[in-house]
């Protein structure tokens, strides 16, 4: 076995948190690269979960209107292939977003089913690479916010903004979903 790759910047940060705030769980690297960058093992190393790591440097808008700066914690951009999401063996998909303004990280964590059914929502089915834009506000709240107007962006900044699908709070630091498949 000869190292194809190195770990990433995200596959730290995840796998530096989970050692730090669950330390009775293991992580452990791929050997050759599955579409798996970490799989995460209770205690016993009897329960699995696969985690897909994606990361963004923080691109919080310091063109965009003060109080986009002001209440952002966090911005992020990525460019996806909808075949891999589909064809996805992980478990889940964890979107790593720093904020280097508040020194903090965000770990949105979303099963590759789910976060498929919501792109195609928010983006149709028709395409083959899907650009989101993840925001982390300062009072807790993520959204996908790619094509959204002006508007509608400083909406999500005061929190007033209503979007099922657009709507990701529930998966930021969702850690809960992860240690429950490991019980």
């Amino acid at each position: 076995m000869k190292p194809l790759f190195t770990v990433h910047a995200g596959e730290y940060l995840v796998g530096a948190y989970i050692e730090r705030t669950f330390p009775r769980w293991n992580v452990w690297l791929p050997s050759k690269d599955t579409g798996v960058d970490l799989l995460v093992t209770n205690a016993r190393n009897r329960k699995a979960v696969s985690l897909q790591v994606k990361f963004s440097k923080d691109f919080n808008p310091t063109h965009g209107s003060l109080l986009l700066q002001s209440r952002l914690l966090a911005a992020g951009w990525w460019s996806l292939d909808a075949r891999k999401i589909q064809k996805s063996n992980a478990d889940f998909w964890i979107f790593v977003l720093p904020s280097f303004v508040e020194k903090e990280t965000s770990f949105i964590i979303v099963p590759p089913v789910e976060l498929l059914r919501r792109f195609k929502a928010i983006h149709g089915t028709a395409k083959k690479r899907i650009n989101s834009y993840l925001r982390v506000t300062k009072t807790k709240r993520c959204w996908e916010a790619r094509g959204l107007p002006n508007a509608d962006q400083e909406l999500i900044a005061l929190d007033r903004f209503i979007d099922k699908n657009r709507d990701f709070t529930v998966f930021l630091n969702a850690w809960k979903q992860v240690e429950t498949r490991l019980k």
